[in-house]
């Protein structure tokens, strides 16, 4: 209770009353809280406080989330408004405030939460998003049939709940791409396709599709029917013999330049890579693995039709200088969600958590996937190699910039 009085001397004095336990609360944290959440059933002997400790582990090993996340799920469990309610043998149940029957299922166990179809609260049905009040008796309601889905985090407030669903949605995506990898392998065999990352690439972009694991997702759930995946053989077949004809035109220079004409209009004279892949066949040279944004030329070779090689390549000087008759011109079109392999090499002195920090840049803050690292460290200087995954030369300066920003890093360069 608090309220403001006028002593007899003209002054306002502010009076509060609490109890104790409101006082330990307002003195020494939400924690204290905890201290009095001890249940008065016989033979009790873990208190508020250790149940909390409990829950917070429980987080801490199902987490797979963004610390955002998982910030605003800990302090929700902090200290909140509560509502009791009750199963239908008369254990009581406290939750959030603002839970739903869902919330109340996965309280009572994981397995019962995730067959969850409605609930009856006071002897009435009702649906899962239904907002629980104090004095509830809830009975929830099960079907073997039942599984959780991505809206069920829109009716949840117990960090519980929401973890357990989480865990769910995860295993159910591994079970569906498994089925699909499965399925995609059954189906090329009988076409007599090879199962290969190339062929499976091909198919992902095909379906224009970000990852091969997104592709086998929607194949093993049935939004891909697997018998789309024959219109892929016959559109890879047509590509081929599209690209035969074209390949034994294209011998040099010239001819490239008059074939891209014919098939592009008089103002195109040279490829565009990202965008021409439907008109000729090119590779990226793996001598020196050019990226966007490189200066890149192309180059007609006698068997395995045009690679594509950075001016700076340790080849570039001998094909530009014995065979300029066989170079084309090339340039990049905007690929933002294709990902190319690029590597640094970092020197710095040594200090505990430098690692740590260098891998927060590249994954945390420009999420950008790495394919390897190997570190050495002698006599306190710290050398070390990353391959990663980036989108330009833009992306990966702004990468080399900002490792060279880490404490300790003294030089960063990019290497073949």
């Amino acid at each position: 209770l608090h309220t403001t009085v006028m002593s007899n001397l003209g002054q306002w004095v502010e009076v509060q009353i609490r109890t104790k336990r409101m006082d330990e609360i307002a003195e020494r944290g939400y924690a204290a809280h905890w201290k009095y959440k001890e249940k008065d059933a016989p033979g009790k002997t873990t208190s508020g406080l250790d149940e909390w400790i409990t829950q917070v582990r429980s987080m801490l090993e199902s987490n797979e989330g963004n610390a955002i996340e998982f910030m605003d799920d800990f302090r929700g469990n902090l200290f909140q408004e509560e509502v009791f309610v009750f199963t239908p043998k008369g254990d009581l149940k406290v939750l959030a405030f603002g839970s739903t029957a869902l919330d109340f299922a996965f309280e009572i166990h994981t397995e019962v939460g995730a067959r969850c179809i409605g609930a009856k609260v006071n002897q009435k049905l009702v649906p899962i998003t239904h907002k629980l009040k104090n004095g509830d008796q809830v009975e929830i309601l099960t079907s073997n049939k039942q599984k959780p889905s991505e809206d069920w985090l829109n009716h949840v407030v117990t960090s519980r709940a929401k973890a357990k669903i989480k865990d769910a949605l995860r295993e159910e995506k591994k079970s569906a791409i498994v089925d699909g990898r499965e399925i995609v392998q059954r189906k090329l065999k009988q076409m007599k396709m090879e199962f290969s990352s190339e062929t499976v690439e091909k198919l992902r972009a095909y379906f224009e599709l970000k990852t091969a694991n997104d592709f086998y997702y929607k194949v093993g759930k049935g939004i891909i029917d697997p018998t789309t995946i024959k219109s892929f053989k016959d559109f890879r077949e047509n590509q081929k013999l599209k690209h035969k004809a074209i390949q034994e035109k294209v011998r040099d220079e010239s001819t490239f330049t008059k074939e891209i004409k014919s098939l592009k209009g008089p103002d195109h004279d040279q490829l565009l890579i990202g965008e021409d892949m439907d008109v000729v066949d090119y590779i990226l040279a793996k001598c020196c693995n050019p990226i966007p944004g490189d200066d890149v030329f192309g180059f007609v070779t006698v068997n395995e039709g045009i690679k594509i090689h950075r001016t700076s390549c340790p080849n570039a000087l001998e094909l530009l200088s014995n065979h300029g008759n066989r170079v084309i011109k090339a340039r990049w079109t905007s690929q933002k969600e294709i990902a190319f392999l690029a590597g640094l090499h970092i020197v710095g002195t040594d200090r505990v958590g430098l690692i740590n920090d260098v891998t927060k840049v590249i994954s945390s803050e420009l999420k950008v996937n790495m394919r390897s690292i190997t570190v050495d460290s002698d006599a306190g200087i710290f050398e070390g190699t990353i391959k990663l995954y980036v989108h330009s030369t833009e992306h990966l300066e702004t990468l080399v910039k900002n490792l060279k920003e880490v404490e300790g890093i003294i030089k960063v360069t990019r290497f073949d």
